[in-house]
């Protein structure tokens, strides 16, 4: 199956930020890829041109203080970047043809974070979590990039409750699926980082943990970036197809628009 990639720029508090659709012939789901910290919406194409090829609609995004926005990456917040993944959504649900409640959301570390966020303002059917970073809630508003990182490893050692962070309060409510890959040697987001989201997601349909052994945060190794591929695309498409069949599980609940 073809697919149709286009260049969009997406408004967000009074700037706009880059991002590409891709798109089959004709889809129903809707697909929004967000990074990690440091990363782009280019390292995202490649998984999102399998995934559209399935029968989705599928939007990457450079969220601010990345890429076209790099001057921004020592004063960005997480508010700010928060807004952006939101602002990505919306654009994404008024695509064409995008079913408005079978959105699949992929995160990956800093963007993991932020996907978590987004279940508890937007609908998301499907939750899809690859080395998903965690951030204490203060200094919420502060740069990002001013986050001491001697404490961010100190708040990722330890397992932690929902009520303890946001970003895990919304998953503890979110009842759709949800997918969490989990690298053996990540010397940024550890195993307890992992645990805790895992111990979170109390109300979702179904849990799907996957390890790559040998991978290291950022995924260097090329096996590793496939294998990472193939686990994605294998659950996406069981996700999909099942969605298709009438076997859709997975009922987000609504959120305010």
């Amino acid at each position: 199956m073809t697919t149709r990639s286009e260049d969009t720029d997406i408004a967000v508090d009074g700037t706009r930020i880059a991002g590409t659709v891709l798109a089959p012939g004709s889809t129903i789901p809707g697909v929004l890829f967000v990074h990690g910290w440091g990363g782009c919406r280019a390292r995202d194409l490649g998984r999102a041109q399998q995934i559209a090829a399935l029968g989705c609609i599928c939007l990457t995004f450079d969220m601010r203080g990345h890429v076209r926005t790099e001057a921004l990456r020592q004063t960005v917040t997480r508010e700010q970047n928060l807004a952006d993944v939101v602002a990505a959504y919306d654009h994404l649900r008024l695509q064409p043809h995008v079913d408005p409640d079978a959105i699949l959301v992929v995160g990956a570390s800093y963007g993991g974070y932020l996907a978590s966020i987004l279940t508890s303002l937007r609908p998301v059917k499907w939750l899809a979590l690859r080395v998903p970073a965690l951030y204490a809630d203060d200094d919420w508003d502060k740069p990002k990039r001013s986050l001491p990182r001697a404490q961010l490893d100190a708040y990722r050692s330890r397992v932690l409750e929902p009520d303890d962070n946001r970003a895990l309060r919304a998953c503890s409510d979110f009842r759709g699926d949800v997918l969490i890959v989990e690298s053996g040697h990540d010397h940024l987001v550890p195993h307890p980082a992992i645990v805790s989201y895992r111990n979170a997601f109390r109300r979702s349909h179904s849990v799907t943990y996957r390890i790559i052994d040998e991978a290291d945060h950022a995924l260097s190794s090329p096996d590793c970036q496939r294998a990472y591929t193939s686990m994605l695309l294998g659950w996406t498409t069981e996700m999909v197809f099942g969605a298709r069949a009438g076997g859709a599980p997975g009922q987000a609940p609504p959120r305010p628009a």
